[in-house]
């Protein structure tokens, strides 16, 4: 899709917003979603890249938009626009499964299927569980207080990703600055095409590996699949480079506010060490009501259309807010509230649709085997006084840098 620039709508005269951020040294959410879902639920903000985007922030819309045809998710290389794109042209970008659509997109979620199925996940929780343990074993070796971000939150998705995916974590120090930079960490495009091109020449010579060295693991599968005729090539690498760049981050920032929130809001921590039969519904209230996604799912309109008097054009960037549509009061009772014993729980965290999140189960798994871990070795895991975390102020997508620990 071209990277037609984002039209300012000025519908009625209503002014654009700044983009909702939460307030300084918190998780969130922004303070300005029940005004927005109130007063303005399709509000244009103004993006600290100097473009605009439709936000909405009710349930009904989100749940709509999230699965509507006529939005697509731009490729990281197309969006935000910008004049010096244009010398990129024809070059291969940093294309995601995320953007795939069609038949191409089909075939690969067919062959991901299985391995992200239930079954494939719970056959490798002990696997998981054994990474939990290791990485807590050198955390609390450590001494205490110790940061629990870097030295267990961080490093715990990234070892399932490599190890269920196929690529090597003691590669992480290579592709992980090269992720940073292709995502937008950067200045320059030049900087971000040359960080583009180098992960897609890593994912390229580790396909050939598993091609010479199969191994129990999705790129193998991939592989095999890819050589049987039933996916291209391009695909293969396009989830290779969704799983560098994408497929473990927001994991982290879930754990590290899920851990953060049990041990501030008083008892949970406890209360869900204690009773473990609560889990599966706690897991899906933690999902809900962590704040995470404040925003950061970036859609493109492929032709006008009108939501609540206004007028999207084609071209335009719009931006469901999932993490405002599960605060949204006409669906949750006391939305603010987290109650771990919610019994209806028809949350957005993983999206919907075609493009719904394939690694839901893994996430989900993820979540339990952290929290299970940590009950069992740091029963009275807790904050220590004078100590606080840190937080990326400028990121509507919160979660802790640092996260100083006792027990």
């Amino acid at each position: 899709m071209s990277s037609t620039p984002p039209r300012s709508a000025g519908d009625a005269g209503i002014p654009a917003i700044d983009l909702p951020i939460p307030p300084p040294g918190t998780m969130g959410p922004p303070v300005n979603y029940p005004r927005l879902r109130r007063e303005c639920p399709l509000a244009e903000v103004r993006l600290p890249m100097g473009v605009t985007a439709w936000y909405a922030t009710r349930y009904e819309d989100v749940r709509g938009l999230v699965a509507d045809p006529r939005l697509i998710r731009p490729t990281i290389d197309d969006w935000p626009p910008r004049p010096d794109r244009a010398e990129a042209a024809g070059e291969p970008g940093l294309t995601t499964m995320m953007e795939l659509n069609g038949p191409r997109h089909a075939a690969l979620r067919r062959a991901l299927a299985e391995p992200f199925s239930v079954r494939s996940v719970r056959s490798r929780l002990p696997a998981v569980r054994e990474a939990a343990d290791r990485l807590l074993d050198a955390f609390i070796a450590g001494g205490r207080p110790g940061d629990l971000v870097r030295g267990f939150l961080e490093h715990f998705p990234l070892l399932v990703m490599c190890d269920l995916v196929g690529i090597p974590y003691e590669d992480r120090h290579f592709f992980l600055p090269k992720a940073d930079a292709a995502l937008g960490a950067l200045l320059t495009l030049e900087e971000g095409r040359e960080a583009s091109a180098q992960l897609r020449e890593y994912i390229t010579s580790l396909l050939d590996r598993k091609r010479r060295e199969p191994a129990d693991d999705i790129l193998s599968r991939l592989v095999q699949t890819r050589e049987q005729g039933a996916l291209d090539e391009e695909s293969v690498v396009n989830f290779g480079l969704s799983m560098l760049v994408a497929g473990y981050r927001t994991s982290t920032m879930f754990l590290a506010d899920t851990v953060l929130t049990l041990l501030t809001e008083p008892g949970q921590y406890a209360r869900l060490r204690d009773h473990r039969e609560l889990m599966p519904g706690a897991v899906e209230e933690l999902l809900r009501y962590v704040p995470v996604m404040n925003g950061v799912v970036v859609l493109q309109a492929a032709e006008d259309f009108e939501l609540h008097g206004r007028t999207v054009h084609a071209g335009d960037a719009v931006l469901p807010v999932l993490a405002a549509a599960n605060r949204d009061e006409r669906v949750f009772v006391e939305a603010e509230r987290l109650d771990l014993c919610r019994a209806d729980n028809p949350h957005l965290t993983f999206g919907r649709g075609v493009h719904n999140c394939i690694g839901a189960h893994l996430a989900r798994a993820q979540m339990t085997v952290c929290l299970e871990t940590l009950f069992d070795r740091l029963p009275d895991l807790h904050l220590p006084e004078g100590r606080h975390p840190t937080w990326d102020d400028a990121s509507p997508s919160k979660s802790p840098l640092t996260l100083p620990v006792s027990w």
